[in-house]
């Protein structure tokens, strides 16, 4: 699918855009990787790690929609990655969260729409579901665009879907890498905010085989969600620090107990398939095919009960201490 193509990442020299950078030099041969990002640091010492003769580095930011319409210039396939994503930055810079991961979502989707790009996967978060902070609202904002990008498209041919899934296995800013800092300092015991507090884990590289699939698969319209693992934090400070005491601080400010990604609200939206599950779109899209129930790889859903909530914490796969220290190998 993406042999002799051009593919765009925004936000690319992120944890994300790496692992989808390697992965698809490995597989698959594109005309262009176009990696672009507003970090001119990072860009280069990504460069000297992936710098294939089909690379493209171009500086730019999401909030800049004339640099947006120059980098989409030929493009195939966008993998819109850029955001805000840290919840306590969010919190004490609203506008600036605002400007990328909302107007910035509102540009790469005119860009798209203006350069005829096939289709676009954004990354959504778990966040977005039901939200309780700002960073969860500018994502379900962002999903809302690019849901609704596919009717704003018109008689265009450009498809806009999302994906949206939960903590990533040792990403910067995540708690993995932060737990190992502490034992490394030779701390005594690590800092848990609840004892009962779970989240959905999935690994960086089951994170990008998922969008890559998504893209054969995607209609247009889509919030997809994989069915991945939880653990409970009480089980992942074990796994990491076994003799170490827990000290319990309490529920962070825009924090949930339990994460959400399909809410019991959408639950007559949704459609559950073998390794996945569909948010479909709430309107109907004029000169497209509303009927998700089979996606362009012939897989087919069905329709969950009505209240159905699939959350970290009712989820029926959790990970074992031993199995959450196997999956950290990205």
């Amino acid at each position: 699918m993406f042999d002799n193509q051009s593919i765009l990442i925004t936000g690319g020299t992120g944890s994300f855009g790496q692992k989808y950078t390697k992965t698809i030099l490995e597989r698959y041969k594109p005309k262009r990787l176009i990696i672009l990002s507003r970090d001119e640091l990072k860009q280069y010492e990504m460069q000297q790690i992936y710098n294939a003769p089909c690379m493209r580095y171009f500086l730019g930011d999401v909030r800049d929609a004339d640099r947006m319409m120059q980098a989409f210039k030929d493009v195939d396939y966008v993998i819109h990655a850029a955001a805000i994503k840290q919840v306590p930055a969010a919190e004490y810079n609203p506008m600036e969260c605002i400007k990328t991961n909302i107007h910035g979502a509102e540009n790469v989707i005119k860009a798209a729409i203006a350069n005829k790009v096939k289709k676009v996967i954004a990354l959504s978060t778990d966040k977005a579901a039901n939200p309780i902070n700002l960073y969860g609202a500018t994502k379900l904002a962002s999903d809302k665009l690019f849901v609704a990008g596919n009717n704003i498209v018109g008689e265009g041919e450009t498809r806009f879907a999302a994906v949206r899934y939960g903590n990533v296995v040792g990403s910067r800013g995540s708690v993995v890498p932060f737990f190992k800092s502490i034992i490394a300092s030779g701390a005594d015991s690590l800092p848990i905010t609840h004892p009962d507090m779970t989240r959905f884990w999935i690994t960086l590289q089951d994170g990008v085989d998922f969008v890559l699939k998504n893209f054969s698969r995607m209609k247009g319209g889509e919030i997809f969600v994989p069915k991945i693992p939880s653990v409970r934090i009480s089980d992942l400070a074990r796994a990491y620090g076994p003799n170490l005491k827990h000290e319990i601080i309490g529920i962070r400010p825009g924090e949930k107990l339990h994460e959400i990604m399909c809410p019991a609200d959408d639950s007559h939206h949704t459609l559950e398939f073998k390794d996945h599950f569909v948010i479909t779109p709430s309107i109907a899209f004029f000169g497209i095919e509303n009927d998700y129930s089979e996606n362009l790889l012939g897989e087919k859903g069905v329709l969950v009960h009505q209240g159905f909530e699939y959350n970290s914490g009712n989820n029926p796969n959790f990970l074992s201490e031993v199995q959450i220290k196997s999956l950290d190998r990205d």
